[in-house]
């Protein structure tokens, strides 16, 4: 009987994605009423009932983009049109908007 003897690795936090070129970021993102101490990844975006703007600010040292909302309703067959991914708003370091819309929040 033969036995193998392999070293065992810690599990990789980013389940096995490629390494991020850039480093993460640093600084404050405020989203709505919450801040966030350096960043990294995505946050999701909720929308206020009252139909009020979120205030974003970005207090870090990456560009935050504003991952803009996807059109559900077109047949699941037809390709959706340009018209149905409106473009990603991007915030640079040490901006803030008000925004009505988006989906989620993306670091870099």
């Amino acid at each position: 009987m033969r036995r193998r003897q392999k070293t065992l690795a810690p599990p990789d936090p980013r389940n096995g994605l490629p390494a991020s070129p850039e480093p993460p970021a640093s600084g404050f993102l405020t989203i709505g009423g919450t801040t966030y101490v350096d960043p990294a990844g995505s946050y999701p975006l909720d929308h206020r009932i009252d139909g009020s703007a979120t205030l974003i600010i970005n207090d870090t040292d990456h560009p935050v983009t504003i991952v803009t909302e996807r059109h559900r309703d077109h047949p699941p067959t037809a390709p959706p049109s340009p018209a149905d991914h409106p473009p990603s708003l991007v915030l640079p370091p040490g901006e803030r908007i008000e925004t009505r819309r988006g989906d989620s929040v993306r670091i870099g």
